[in-house]
């Protein structure tokens, strides 16, 4: 049981998808979670189905000092192990922190205005950032924990018209490799986590923008390739599937990149990506994504 190792964890976007599957996962093995949405009420059946084992959080990343006030506020109220009051005042610390909410955004990056890539950048990477290093201070303080950036396969392969969320998750995985340098001969791991395609309400959420000034056929070639993508994201596996993979890299408890998926996209195209030239992989991605 991982509460064995780990008694409490943080996860935001716990509400669906791949989050709210992790945090179930986590329940099962007996941590005590403390799940994030931006309503609450979208928490409540986890809320009922685990009474005194999972607490609601209200946290916006749109909102970074209140995304920052909303995990202090929870640390403390979860009463974690550890009264260091450090040079930076951290006395509360999360054994696991989870930084998994997001969004995409599925238009051509001339398309639309700038403040839309602005604030997906704001809220997925900076304000993910300052709480990854919020929960990366508190672990090295009490020298002990696991702190978790679920970046996405968009890493090594770009979503066509998705420039706000590659750049995102991109930028989540760099992060990640450098604390990873940084936490080497302590106790602390930090986990880069790339899941592929998994069938959650990710693609329905999103929505295609409109009024491409580039005219009619590039508008064509847009709505050709949300085709595909929409197509692929319902037959993609289950999100449980994503928190098995995890689980297991918090039983190793080892920082790294773990890959999860089908073992096309999780096994198979990394591989490829590391060994063909760039021009014969972007010719398979075209082709993946229907855009001929």
């Amino acid at each position: 049981m991982l509460s064995q190792k780990y008694k409490t964890a943080f996860i935001t976007g716990a509400s669906s998808g791949i989050g709210r599957a992790i945090a179930e996962m986590l329940l099962a093995e007996g941590v005590r979670v403390w799940g994030t949405a931006r309503d609450t009420a979208r928490l409540a059946p986890l809320a009922q189905k685990h009474p005194g084992a999972f607490t609601p959080v209200a946290l916006d990343l749109d909102d970074s000092d209140a995304a920052m006030a909303a995990l202090e506020k929870a640390a403390c109220d979860a009463g974690a192990t550890g009264t260091t009051a450090d040079a930076l005042g951290l006395t509360r610390s999360f054994d696991i922190v989870i930084n998994n909410a997001g969004y995409g955004a599925f238009a051509p990056f001339a398309s639309v205005d700038f403040s839309l890539w602005q604030k997906q950048l704001d809220a997925m990477l900076a304000t993910t950032a300052r709480l990854a290093q919020t929960a990366f201070r508190a672990m090295q303080a009490r020298r002990r924990g696991c702190l978790v950036n679920i970046s996405s396969l968009v890493v090594d392969f770009p979503l066509p018209y998705m420039s706000g969320y590659n750049m995102a998750k991109a930028g989540l995985s760099a992060l990640s490799a450098s604390l990873a340098f940084e936490a080497r001969g302590t106790p602390v791991c930090v986990i880069d986590f790339r899941p592929g395609d998994y069938r959650t309400s990710f693609n329905h959420v999103m929505q295609p923008a409109s009024g491409n000034p580039a005219g009619a056929a590039q508008d064509e070639r847009v709505a050709s390739v949300w085709k595909t993508v929409d197509a692929q994201f319902n037959a993609a596996p289950l999100p449980e599937r994503a928190a098995r993979d995890l689980r297991r890299a918090l039983r190793r408890g080892r920082s790294g990149t773990v890959r999860s998926g089908t073992f096309f996209q999780a096994r198979l195209a990394p591989l490829g990506a590391r060994l063909l030239p760039g021009r014969l992989l972007r010719a398979i991605a075209a082709h993946y994504f229907g855009d001929r």
